[in-house]
């Protein structure tokens, strides 16, 4: 799968991806939207197969987040942040 037309076409802001040696963290962190306002979100931990999964998640769920403080018509956009839970 070709995830960075996927970034284009969602609309997304920065992604960034994250590694610590010293404490084996990898995480990535998504916004999708600051529009109305800063980024609304939270954290997943948890296994992933491969690290375009993750990705793949974290830009669904932040995607999800800008529609959910939409719908709630707080003045906030949507990020995710995602831990990989594999090690």
């Amino acid at each position: 799968m070709e995830v960075f037309p996927l970034l284009m076409s969602q609309g997304h802001e920065p992604v960034a991806f994250f590694s610590d040696a010293a404490s084996n963290l990898r995480a990535i962190i998504a916004i999708h939207s600051t529009r109305l306002g800063p980024a609304l979100g939270g954290v997943r931990m948890r296994p992933y197969e491969t690290e375009e999964a993750a990705l793949l998640d974290a830009l669904r769920l932040s995607r999800e987040m800008t529609y959910k403080a939409a719908v709630a018509g707080l003045n906030l956009g949507g990020g995710k942040a995602v831990i990989f839970g594999n090690r």
